[in-house]
């Protein structure tokens, strides 16, 4: 117990007053005998007794009375069990990502923690408020009561350790209260490892009550018809008993198809089939769980032909006609002596067909191409030198290439979850028309084979770029070295490696993923692009790369939906943006990573706790209630005890 005025008890010191005021009532006085009455006598011993009693108890009653007064007045109290606690700043971490849009017992989650800190945050508690999208330092919950009510569901994913080291880096003398309110869906339990020992944490975590949910995750081109794409759409299904769900494909706003999907497995895809023109729309479905993911947006450009260059002798490269034909590509063969540099940077994809050496202005050619979104193909000749590949390989990753060797060797290995070969083939191939080389380089790498030889060493492998790839194949393929060209593989394999999948697939970028975008545009120095749509317009990150710009969205748009890219009024070319869909299981709500912390059940529990644990128990009412007791204890002695 502990005082806040322990000065008062010094006044202990007037207990001697009641004491010295007994010793002289109790003082003896001369005995006189009378009479000798033996009742009288007997009568005066009992009377005496019973009065020595009385101011005893009388003694007592005072002391004890003016002891609790002055103990009173000197305010005893208790320390709180965490009073070293009482100076910590608060922070609130709040999720507003789209998976609390789910309901609970009291409706969506989001709109239901806002409520709960409108109605039960102290108005004198100061505190900062951190959200996927926003952050408010040194507040009140009067000064962003205006800014709570309205704030929106963030395309953000809420990542726990990015937002906990906003608040670390928030330098402080004190410790810190914080306290995370989150569905904690998709988090990973090693999130939470960035609190600091010192903090106090509290989770709340609300539970949706229905958690079924299906969402649109992916629209990619099936295939390609003389007139028409065919489109496939692919739906994921969380939770039990999925019933049938409506979906619908527009097309500038306005109906396309619509059919139902039902579920027989967690995953669906449905096709559409659809002309081969501009497509700027996006499909839709309808269900009871979130909202956020029932709508796919995407873009298709009317196909355009794809500008390709191979650079070696004309006889070894005859087969590549064959396969960039003149109805989608426009396919040109050089000679390196003869080969116009001008034309590079205008190709979509170029192939080095066995090269016996690679120039070095060719090489710093080439790496501009690639860092500008160009596809480039390596086939290396027996006798090219492996120190100036592996010099220009250096270039774009760890790949390089090791000493020839003799000796056949089939190609028995589809690497068919190689985006390469997406689409390819319906179902895998097990026993297909093995190729073979002759004479192949190792290769050293640590990206995935594509096509991979029976030793497990890589015949054709890869490094991906943001916007391009560089593909590497370990063997001349020309017909004295390799049957390759004869192989049923060699058409879908070079076909691809070709394609530009801004030009020929399906436009759909991912909000947050900073995703980069190459437009063709030709650009003064006081010339911008700008993307926007009816509702929203944003000036992306762009850089000029001569005849084409390059783009970066960052956390842009705040929604999701059709945009244009703008020139001035000129329109350049449609694109689409979508929500991450990270969020769309909610059975995925890890509440593992408030293990180590207190978890609460609201925010009302959570101030009342902090305020019960570091408030210090006041005492001195109770004196003053055993002071007054104490009186009318007195009292009632003086009264009836004789």
């Amino acid at each position: 117990m502990q005082f806040k005025h322990p000065e008062i008890l010094y006044f202990l010191f007037l207990l001697v007053i009641p004491i010295l005021v007994h010793l002289f009532q109790l003082r003896r006085f001369k005995k006189e005998y009378f009479t000798n009455v033996q009742f009288l006598k007997e009568l005066s011993i009992q009377t005496r007794k019973s009065s020595t009693i009385k101011k005893w108890l009388l003694l007592f009653t005072r002391l004890l009375l003016l002891a609790c007064l002055i103990l009173a007045f000197a305010q005893p109290f208790f320390t709180a069990k965490e009073s070293q606690k009482a100076t910590n700043e608060m922070y609130i971490i709040l999720d507003n990502s789209y998976s609390m849009q789910a309901k609970g017992q009291k409706g969506e989650l989001l709109k239901r923690a806002v409520q709960d800190l409108l109605e039960h945050t102290p108005e004198t508690q100061n505190f900062s408020l951190i959200t996927n999208s926003e952050t408010y330092w040194n507040t009140d919950i009067k000064s962003i009561q205006k800014d709570l009510q309205d704030l929106k569901y963030s395309a953000t994913p809420f990542r726990l350790d990015n937002l906990i080291a906003k608040v670390n880096a928030r330098k402080s003398a004190f410790n810190k209260d914080i306290i995370v309110i989150t569905d904690a869906v998709g988090l990973d339990t090693n999130e939470a490892k960035s609190f600091k020992k010192e903090d106090n944490v509290y989770f709340i975590i609300p539970e949706a009550e229905q958690k079924n949910n299906v969402s649109i995750d992916s629209v990619y081109i099936q295939q390609t018809l003389d007139s028409f794409y065919e489109i496939a759409v692919k739906l994921s299904a969380n939770g039990e008993d999925i019933t049938a769900v409506p979906i619908a494909l527009y097309n500038q706003n306005k109906l396309t198809a619509k059919t139902l999907i039902d579920f027989k497995k967690n995953t669906e895809t449905i096709k559409f089939t659809i002309p081969k023109e501009d497509f700027h729309g996006y499909v839709s479905i309808t269900d009871k769980g979130l909202a956020y993911d029932n709508t796919y947006y995407f873009s298709i450009s009317k196909p355009s032909k794809i500008n390709v260059i191979s650079i070696g002798d004309t006889d070894k490269s005859n087969f590549l006609s064959r396969i960039y034909t003149n109805d989608e590509f426009a396919y040109t063969n050089f000679p390196i002596a003869n080969l116009d540099y001008n034309l590079l940077e205008k190709q979509d994809a170029i192939v080095l067909n066995e090269l016996a050496a690679i120039p070095q202005a060719l090489q710093t050619t080439l790496k501009s191409f690639v860092n500008k979104g160009g596809n480039v193909v390596l086939i290396p000749a027996q006798e090219s030198n492996v120190n100036t590949m592996n010099s220009f390989l250096g270039n774009f990753g760890s790949i390089q290439f090791k000493a020839i060797t003799n000796g056949d060797k089939k190609v028995t290995k589809i690497n068919f979850n190689h985006p390469l070969f997406s689409n390819v083939f319906e179902k895998k191939v097990d026993n297909f028309q093995y190729p073979s080389t002759k004479a192949a380089f190792n290769i050293n790498s640590t990206s995935p084979a594509i096509l991979s030889y029976e030793d497990q060493s890589a015949f054709l492998t890869s490094v991906a770029k943001p916007l391009s790839a560089v593909y590497v194949f370990a063997a001349p393929i020309n017909k004295a070295n390799s049957n390759f060209q004869n192989s049923p593989l060699i058409v879908p394999t070079f076909y691809n490696m070709a394609q530009n999948s801004q030009k020929t697939g399906v436009n759909a970028i991912v909000i947050g993923e900073d995703q980069p975008f190459v437009v063709d545009a030709l650009l003064s120095k006081d010339e911008i692009l700008t993307v926007k749509n009816a509702t929203e317009s944003f000036i992306p990150v762009q850089q000029l790369l001569n005849t084409k710009v390059k783009m970066s969205f960052n956390e842009n748009p705040q929604e999701a939906g059709n945009f244009g890219i703008f020139n001035g009024t000129n329109s350049i070319q449609n694109i689409s943006f979508n929500y991450t869909r990270t969020e769309s299981n909610l059975n995925s709500a890890n509440t593992d990573i408030a293990a180590n912390y207190k978890e609460i059940d609201d925010i009302e529990t959570v101030f009342n706790t902090i305020q019960t644990d570091r408030t210090d128990t006041q005492i001195w009412k109770w004196f003053v209630l055993l002071t007054l007791l104490f009186l009318a204890l007195e009292l009632l002695i003086q009264k009836f005890v004789k």
